[in-house]
């Protein structure tokens, strides 16, 4: 069975950090590009980063230049680095297999102080 965990979420000050990580089993993400999306309370998702199947990675520019996505092949685990840590990034995370429908069940990540 295809599965993605995210675990790491929690509560940070405005200015801190987190990393995110997205456990898969039952498939070799090495052979997909992977995606994290975030959802804020009474909104949309959004695509906030995504890494190819050899390890370029793109971001959207409400993250960029704070938020790094990073893949471990050995482990079967995406990361993804989030620094500077805005009130605007509270959201429930999540990784998904890229252009598809399969994503985990999502972790939280507050900014307050």
């Amino acid at each position: 069975e295809v599965q993605l965990a995210e675990s790491g979420g929690d509560l940070v000050q405005p200015g801190g950090s987190l990393r995110l990580s997205c456990a898969a089993s039952g498939f070799t993400s090495a052979n997909y590009a992977m995606s994290w999306l975030r959802q804020a309370p009474g909104k949309g998702p959004e695509w906030v980063s995504s890494i190819s199947k050899i390890g370029t990675p793109a971001y959207a520019s409400s993250v960029k230049g704070r938020f790094t996505i990073s893949r471990d092949n050995a482990k079967n685990t995406v990361y993804l680095q989030m620094n500077s840590l805005k009130p605007e990034d509270t959201a429930v995370y999540y990784c998904a297999i890229e252009g598809t429908a399969t994503r985990g069940q999502g972790t939280q990540v507050t900014v307050s102080s």
